[in-house]
């Protein structure tokens, strides 16, 4: 590690000769506020609270004072990053030295700010926007700041106005950095089919309608707690969205999601938000590399695997050595399987005729040729079989979802 380069600045950067010996760092609102928020108000910044868990999911009337905010941008850019997220703005000038008010106004605010919201909500919005505001970090800024950004950022930042410049400026105008976050964000780069999470979306927002994805999820959670499940393992978990329901159920002693993915590890990791967890919550949770065509010795010790919207994405080719990995080896006494009703397309109106519902589909099944591998998986493997519908059913074509629980 190079000390000297770490700090070292471009040519023509405005910085006085001694700034690395005597600077404002101590005294002022800055990335040292943010990280001693993370790391002494960790189980606030998560919306934890053991004693009061009511309270930390309620939003409520908070006041937050920020004496001395450096703000490279002024007041407008100051109100630009906050009013948009419900805050009343209150902002007072320091002049650069109240003896000599000929030398003018200073870079620096005396804030309050207002708002009613969960104080989780207030602490993220802090710890992204002060750096922000300060357009400055002490620390070195790589890759891990990114996913720090979006699960800060969850909910109101890929919407917030000032989305770009937020991103810019917390990553300290790091050209690959801030594109990369751009593109996670953006609805519109990278193109649909170099971007699986945009591929996602796209099918969720085709089934919006009828709320599958939620429907799923609730399903499957319900026929967990129905086999009496307590360590349960998500294999092609995605980036989470089933495992944080799981987590947010104590009646799972034990959650584990796994997929052939790294990036999609690391989204669900900062969905999560695995980093703000506190110890006994975090023992519960694990993600695992894996792949679902081979077998895994990990898969053994579990109630229960829920594959959902995951047999689809794979080869046919490679189904048997998908049925030997998850239901010979493991020898689970339960096995969720979940996929989609080739039938029910055609009532989707933005669907051409003759498409599947997600770019990377393989197949996609009718409900007799669903019935007629899971039967034949049961049977081979020496399980029961239970065939249930998910969705809005019709009479002709079904229900959107099928779901096979498998029982030994």
């Amino acid at each position: 590690m190079d000390p000297v380069g770490l700090v070292r600045r471009p040519r023509g950067a405005e910085e006085f000769a001694l700034s690395q010996y005597t600077n404002d760092r101590p005294y002022v609102a800055s990335s040292l506020l943010a990280v001693a928020i993370g790391r002494v108000l960790g189980a606030a910044l998560g919306g934890r609270s053991r004693e009061r868990p009511e309270l930390a999911a309620t939003a409520i009337p908070l006041e937050a004072r920020l004496p001395v905010l450096p703000v490279r941008g002024g007041e407008r850019l100051l109100r630009a990053l906050f009013e948009p997220l419900g805050y009343e703005v209150h902002a007072q000038r320091i002049p650069l030295d109240a003896g000599f008010p000929e030398w003018g106004d200073s870079v620096y605010f005396s804030v309050v700010l207002r708002a009613t919201l969960r104080l989780c909500e207030l602490l993220r919005h802090l710890t992204v926007l002060v750096p922000v505001l300060d357009d400055d970090k002490h620390y070195w800024v790589g890759d891990d700041e990114i996913d720090k950004l979006l699960a800060r950022g969850e909910g109101w930042l890929a919407r917030h106005p000032e989305r770009d410049t937020i991103t810019e400026r917390y990553l300290k105008h790091h050209r690959v950095l801030t594109s990369e976050a751009l593109r996670r964000l953006s609805d519109d780069e990278p193109t649909p089919e170099e971007d699986p999470e945009r591929q996602l979306r796209e099918e969720e927002e085709l089934e919006r309608p009828l709320t599958l994805d939620e429907q799923r999820r609730e399903t499957v959670l319900a026929v967990l707690r129905r086999q009496g499940v307590r360590r349960v393992i998500d294999v092609g978990c995605g980036e989470g969205k089933l495992l944080r329901a799981l987590i947010r159920d104590r009646t799972f002693e034990r959650v584990v999601g796994m997929d052939v993915s790294m990036q999609s590890l690391e989204r669900a990791k900062a969905r999560l938000r695995l980093d703000e967890m506190n110890e006994r919550q975090r023992a519960r949770v694990e993600l695992l590399q894996g792949s679902l065509v081979y077998r895994d010795d990990r898969l053994q010790g579990f109630d229960a695997a829920c594959a959902v919207e995951v047999i689809e994405h794979v080869d046919a080719s490679r189904l048997p050595a998908l049925e030997q990995a998850l239901f010979e080896h493991p020898q689970l006494p339960c096995v969720i399987v979940t996929t989609p009703n080739a039938e029910y397309n055609v009532k989707f109106q933005n669907l051409p005729a003759g498409h599947m519902r997600h770019r990377d589909h393989r197949f996609e099944w009718t409900r007799e040729e669903f019935r007629a591998w899971a039967t034949g998986v049961a049977e081979r493997r020496g399980y029961g079989l239970e065939l249930e519908p998910i969705g809005p059913e019709d009479p002709e074509l079904g229900a959107p979802t099928q779901m096979g629980v498998f029982t030994r």
